[in-house]
């Protein structure tokens, strides 16, 4: 083999130096944000892996959220995984009233200086909503949701791998793409039906669109 085919496939095989895995272990450790009391958030060993266990209860919504400069010309892609323990009925998500989800992921792009053009993306499990849906969150016109798991998903206490293009989802959403997000934030809420329930987080991935870090 030449030496410069060698070379080529170890650059496809080995990952940007630029990709980042955040362990539910460092999760457990980003800041921490209420919106509505205290959502319980806890690092645990479920199915002999570590996650970040949120426990919503008695009307609470608040999430832990990293402030970090993420480029998405370099890691597009965003991988997870997470299950729920149930989701909520009789609800509304479109609707002030029924802005609560078992589990979701943001990515918020946050200029510094323009904090106007702020522009952010809500990934959740979805109680009634169809997967695939989307639509504009109700306190915040600058912020799209994104049904990317609904319902039961398979069960109960069934874990879930969701991979998305960042790039491609501002795109769709926003009709823009922003050069980097600024902040990724974990969320578990039920202030605004009172409702309660139990979410899992694993390992967050982001890496280019020809690497997968494995699990």
């Amino acid at each position: 083999m030449g030496r410069a085919v060698l070379i080529i496939l170890i650059l496809l095989s080995t990952p940007s130096m630029a990709d980042q895995t955040f362990s539910p272990e460092a999760i457990a450790g980003w800041q921490h944000h209420s919106f509505a009391g205290k959502t319980d958030y806890e690092l645990v060993t479920v199915d002999g892996r570590e996650a970040v266990r949120a426990t919503c209860k008695a009307g609470t919504a608040s999430g832990l959220y990293l402030e970090e400069s993420i480029n998405l010309d370099e890691t597009p892609i965003i991988e997870w995984r997470w299950r729920v323990e149930s989701v909520y009925s009789g609800i509304d998500e479109r609707s002030r009233d029924g802005d609560d989800f078992p589990a979701r992921i943001y990515a918020v792009h946050e200029p510094t200086w323009l904090r106007w053009k702020t522009r952010a993306l809500n990934y959740v499990w979805a109680s009634t909503e169809p997967e695939g849906s989307s639509w504009t969150n109700p306190f915040q016109s600058r912020a799209r949701m994104i049904a990317v798991d609904s319902g039961k998903a398979g069960g109960e206490n069934q874990w879930q791998t969701v991979t998305r293009n960042l790039r491609a989802d501002f795109k769709e959403q926003h009709g823009e793409v922003p050069e980097r997000i600024t902040a990724l934030a974990i969320m578990t809420d039920c202030d605004n039906h009172k409702g309660q329930t139990r979410a899992w987080y694993g390992r967050i991935q982001l890496r280019s669109a020809g690497n997968r870090v494995a699990d």
